[in-house]
């Protein structure tokens, strides 16, 4: 079974995440931050993989550690349902439209984090969302998640578009890297026997 649950509490948040990543994409997603509710539900929708998160955090200073702690349990939940990695195809990338916006992703669950992060939102806030947690939340995800994380953006002008965009094509990436790959659903992606 590919699910795990992690919770993740510190004197700044109290983070409960639980994934499938055999799912179908179903979410509740509940951080008290709205923007980035609606986000982490696209990533849910798109990866197909389930996804429950409730978050309390200390959102009277303001989002930062909220949303950076939810990609770190997250990162640790993708990291305990993936188990030995056995099976599973590794790679994954999209090439995403929405509108104005186009994103480019491409990952590989190496367990070496590094992430690339070539994506300008052109305004500072989207509604009350602090458009630089964006960037936060995905080097969290990569560091705790294991991830070789490089997101590109072509084309945007709209920060709504290329935020959503970004979330979505990580999510159709991420769908393609966490699947069982049927001609080698025994074995280790890596010819060093171990990732």
């Amino acid at each position: 079974m590919r699910q795990s649950t992690i919770k993740r509490s510190t004197a700044e948040t109290d983070i409960t995440v639980e994934i499938d990543l055999d799912g179908t994409g179903s979410y509740a997603n509940d951080t008290g931050v709205g923007f980035f509710d609606h986000m982490l539900d696209q990533l849910a929708r798109h990866s197909l993989i389930d996804m429950k998160i409730t978050a309390k955090g200390d959102l009277h200073i303001d989002a930062h550690h909220t949303v950076e702690d939810v990609g770190i349990a997250l990162g640790q939940a993708l990291t305990s349902a993936l188990g030995d990695k056995r099976g599973i195809r590794r790679y994954g990338s999209c090439l995403l439209p929405m509108d104005d916006a186009l994103l480019r992703t491409a990952l590989d669950l190496s367990a070496r984090p590094f992430l690339i992060w070539n994506v300008a939102i052109p305004t500072a806030k989207i509604g009350d969302f602090d458009t630089e947690l964006v960037r936060e939340f995905f080097q969290a995800l990569s560091t705790h998640g294991g991830i070789t994380l490089h997101v590109d953006m072509l084309h945007g002008i709209n920060s709504h578009h290329i935020t959503e965009a970004a979330f979505k094509s990580v999510a159709h990436a991420l769908r393609q890297a966490t699947e069982i790959d049927p001609r080698k659903s025994g074995d280790i992606p890596s010819t060093k026997g171990a990732l």
